[in-house]
């Protein structure tokens, strides 16, 4: 006998598992076994069942499910075991051997693990532990109250021990395997920090650096969405760790990412039969039957259609939509999507389902519109239909035209199906269409075919990558259930391996058919290498490289050329200005090679002007001109600097320019930013891109690049200074020192100890900065040395040498005003009119404060405006001068959130709150500071 609640509640006996009926039943039941061996009150069993608001009759319904309990034990035995249910006066008591108890088991093995010496055996011991799960804890049970708060500790005990398994597999050095067992339960629980951070570390020692780079970009935009919040310190010190190329033990060969993109599977030759690629499951309900016509009839004899596919899964949302767009007069519906997602056999899976909606029979025909064997004559098309619709074949007519109207006229009272696969174009599909509104006919092509949208109301269903779980339903269907169930995670890698690109699902999963000895995680080893993952997805004839082969083939030279340059782009998202500087061209053309490529499912447009390349995509362009990459990262990189200087120019108009250019630097053409909203948008949409650029130029040795690509962002920087920006400058710290170059080492110093500083990092902040203006003074770089003046003041300040802080900063200022330069001169007046502010000397405050206001034109420079009237009213506070205070810390206020900078905001109205209790600036301050925390 054994109980369970590692899943759902239940009592395993000899002869299976005791009938025990309704949920509150169960309920019942787990409430005793968490208490096993001591007395359960009925008040504490009816707040397990009910909650807040039991029944009237509560107790009498416990009574009732106790007694049957009782009979089920009795029935089974159970005082053989030891097990018996007593009553206590107002309690009951389950009296049972903790050795039935599943959870009791697996405290037990986990205690016994943690005691082990060898990795190996504690591997061993966790995994016992974590067999005993059959699901969530609790399952089948209301988990109110009590009930809820014991299955979040068993569930919060079952993540600790996956990630006690993961250090174990780590010490083994196999951190391929660790990373396994993290993913899927990050997938599942995506905002706990301390599964995110394990996988990463092990992604990264696994040498699957852009993975581990991914998943850290993801889990922060979570976080960042759903609670507002920045990655903790294992996130973000596991993100440094990546970014400084820090040790991997037994690290692997670098590769894998998470995959998608794909191909079809090229087509048969003659119309009535072809291929059926890709997956779904059950289908739902088929088209409108009309009236007239008998559901259920025998399928009419003209049926062209080849066999139904095997192994489909999933697709039901598109199977779905299908069945929509064949419900009104005569459509035309046009599956489209990439090479070898499923779409030929989505449509034979649709077709197959409801033979009874077309009495008048079914039509297929290939028509090989990516076939290297070349698209069959449209006569030869119409003449196969025409003969299947019963005319004889010296009726048939000779041209096409005339066949095409005799087609027509016979399917004009018909009620019939025609799928048209692999088309190429609209033109042809045109010249196939019947005639009749009741007629249905299904188009399936890996282009947009827009011109068939427009012209005959074709309605669009784009079929996608499948999920996950369809990927290893897919692989079951093929390798059978028990070589999935014995190797779970590993089959869910390689769905994710195979982008969930049917075709290449389906290759692989023919190399393991082939190879019973071969494990799934072996395999999904070797695809997790990105330079050899196309040859494994390739079997004899067939395979994700041919079918992307046959696609390229279909398309100009300059969307090519466009495609191979695409290939070696560092980051994962681009625009037509990026593409331009890849491949040479301008924006336009290459908008209009990016729309070529789209048209054939190369490239996604997630968002107006915004695309990202399918993984095994990515991988295939890149090997159409290998040669071209190193030249091709120069560029794209050349291309990020010119586009972050006109940004930062744009956003900051008054700023000095922070270096010269690199050597050899070649830009393309730069997008023009509107305002400084535009420029910060786009400085904040592509960080990740720009992160990803600049650990792509460190690794390829161009120092000189990822060091000035970290920099430019310093508005951003600046703007949103609380956002994890230290791994990033700290990379670009050491690319600086790659070079040995003073200049750019003393400018990101300057930049790294602000943002240590604003961290609450002073003591690390100030080891940096005293490095500084020396640096800055080697390098002849003056202004620099303000700037580090200024940085190294405000630490200064903030460790109570109020003295040397207020020396460096007047320093900065007389440096900045021999330069001439206005901004930094402003910059050195703030800052040095807030620390006279600090050392009770109001006036000098409030004369520095106007120097510098008068320096800026009222246009620019909104967020330091802001600054310095807030201690422009701060001062006249401390002068006495009270109305005058109050007036200059509302136009502060007022000005920080014309230009949204919050922090601002928050400053000046918390300094108003201090000498008034008006309602209004309450309210302004709670929102303001509402959409600080908010992140914007």
């Amino acid at each position: 006998m054994e109980f369970r609640l590692l899943g759902t509640v239940s009592v395993d006996t000899r002869t299976g598992p005791l009938p025990l009926g309704p949920a509150k039943r169960r309920s019942l039941l787990a409430a005793l076994l968490l208490s096993a061996n001591t007395p359960v009150p009925v008040a504490r069993l009816t707040d397990s069942l009910w909650g807040e608001e039991p029944p009237p009759r509560a107790r009498g319904v416990i009574q009732g499910h106790v007694s049957r309990l009782r009979a089920l034990l009795t029935g089974a035995e159970a005082q053989a075991y030891g097990v018996e249910l007593v009553t206590l006066g107002d309690a009951y008591v389950l009296r049972v051997p903790e050795t039935l108890l599943d959870y009791q088991r697996f405290e037990e093995l986990l205690m016994l693990a943690r005691q082990q010496r060898s990795a190996a055996d504690t591997v061993r011991m966790l995994d016992d532990a974590l067999s005993l799960w059959q699901g969530p804890a609790l399952g089948g049970t209301f988990t109110e109250g009590p009930l809820q708060a014991a299955a979040h500790t068993l569930e919060e005990s079952r993540l600790a021990t996956v990630e006690e398994l993961a250090r174990a597999y780590a010490d083994l050095g196999e951190h391929h395997r660790a990373a396994s067992v993290l993913r899927a339960e990050a997938v599942a629980h995506p905002m706990r920090e301390s599964l995110a951070a394990a996988l990463i570390l092990a992604l990264y020692r696994a040498g699957r650096q852009s993975e581990a780079l991914d998943w850290f970009h993801r889990t922060r935009r979570l976080l960042a969405d759903e609670l507002g919040i920045d990655p903790g310190h294992e996130l973000a010190d596991a993100y440094a760790l990546i970014l400084r190329g820090g040790p991997r033990p037994g690290a692997a060969p670098a590769g894998g990412t998470d995959a998608a993109g794909g191909t079809d599977a090229a087509g048969a030759s003659r119309a009535g039969t072809g291929p059926a690629e890709g997956v779904g499951t059950a289908a739902p309900p088929g088209p409108r039957v009309p009236a007239a016509h008998n559901p259920s009839a025998a399928p009419h004899p003209t049926d062209l259609l080849p066999r139904a596919p095997r192994g489909f899964h999933g697709r039901n949302a598109e199977l779905a939509a299908l069945t929509r767009a064949a419900a009104g007069e005569a459509p035309v519906c046009l599956v489209t999507g990439p090479a070898g997602v499923g779409k030929t056999s989505l449509a034979l899976q649709w077709a197959h389902h409801n033979p009874g909606a077309f009495p008048d029979g079914r039509l297929f025909a290939d028509l090989r519109g990516f076939s290297e064997t070349g698209e069959p004559a449209l006569i030869d098309v119409l003449r196969e239909f025409l003969l299947a619709l019963g005319v004889a074949p010296r009726r048939v007519p000779e041209s096409v035209s005339a066949a095409a109207a005799l087609f027509r006229s016979l399917t004009d009272r018909r009620r019939l199906l025609v799928v048209l696969d692999n088309a190429r174009d609209s033109a042809t599909v045109r010249a196939l269409l019947p005639g009749g509104t009741d007629c249905v006919t299904l188009v399936t092509s890996r282009n947009r075919l827009e011109g068939l949208i427009a012209s005959d109301a074709a309605r669009p269903v784009p079929l996608g990558i499948l999920e996950p779980q369809d990927g290893t339903a897919l692989l079951a269907g093929v390798l059978g259930e028990e070589r999935i169930l014995a190797e779970p995670v590993a089959a869910r890698r390689l769905a994710e391996l195979c982008g969930g690109l049917p075709l290449a699902l389906r290759v692989t999963a023919a190399r393991l058919a082939g190879r019973p000895q071969w494990t799934l995680a072996g395999l999904a080893d070797e695809l997790a290498d990105e330079r050899g993952r196309l040859t494994f997805l390739d079997v004899d004839d067939t395979g994700v490289s041919a079918a992307l082969r046959l696609t390229v083939q279909q398309l100009p030279a300059d969307a090519v050329r466009q495609l191979a340059r695409l290939g070696h782009h560092p980051g994962g998202h681009f625009d037509p200005y990026t593409c331009a500087a890849l491949a040479g061209t301008d924006p336009a053309a290459a908008a209009a090679a990016l729309e070529r490529l789209g048209s054939a499912h190369l490239v996604t447009e997630t968002a107006p002007g915004r695309w990202v390349l399918h993984d095994l995509v990515r991988l295939y362009a890149r090997g159409l001109d290998p040669a071209s990459g190193a030249e091709a990262l120069v560029d794209v990189l050349d291309h990020y600097i010119a586009t972050a200087l006109a940004a930062a120019d744009t956003a900051e108009p008054g700023g000095e320019p922070c270096f010269v250019l690199p050597e050899g630097y070649r830009p393309a053409a730069v997008r023009d930013f509107a305002d400084r909203a535009a420029a910060m948008h786009w400085l904040a949409t592509e960080r990740d891109d720009l992160a990803r650029a600049a650990v792509a130029a460190r690794g390829a040795g161009l120092h000189d690049r990822a060091w000035r690509i970290i920099l430019l962002q310093w508005p951003q920087v600046v703007w949103r200074v609380r956002d994890s920006w230290a791994p990033l400058l700290e990379l670009a710290l050491d690319s600086a020192r790659a070079k040995q170059d003073l200049y750019a080492e003393s400018r990101v110093l300057n930049l790294l100890g602000w943002v240590l500083t604003e961290e609450g990092r002073t003591a690390e902040a100030l080891t940096l900065l005293e490095r500084s203006p020396g640096l800055a003074q080697q390098a002849g770089d003056r202004l620099g040395e303000a700037t580090a003046l200024i940085n190294l003041a405000v630490v200064q300040a903030g460790q109570g040498e109020l003295d040397r802080a207020l020396e460096g900063c007047g320093r900065a200022v007389v440096l900045a005003r021999e330069e001439e330069d206005r901004h930094t001169e402003m910059l050195a007046l703030q800052h040095l009119a807030r620390l006279q502010l600090s050392a009770h000397r109001p006036g000098d405050a409030l004369g520095s404060a106007r120097t510098a206001l008068a320096l800026g034109p009222e246009h620019e420079e909104a967020a330091r405006r802001s600054l310095l009237l807030a201690v422009s009213g701060e001062a006249r506070l401390a002068l006495g001068e009270e109305d005058e205070g109050i007036l200059l810390l509302d136009r502060a206020a007022e000005e920080a959130e014309r230009a949204g900078y919050d922090e601002g905001a928050v400053r000046a109205l918390e300094a108003l709150l201090r000498v008034s209790a008006r309602a209004e600036y309450r309210t302004r301050h709670a929102l303001a500071l509402r959409r600080l925390t908010d992140g914007g």
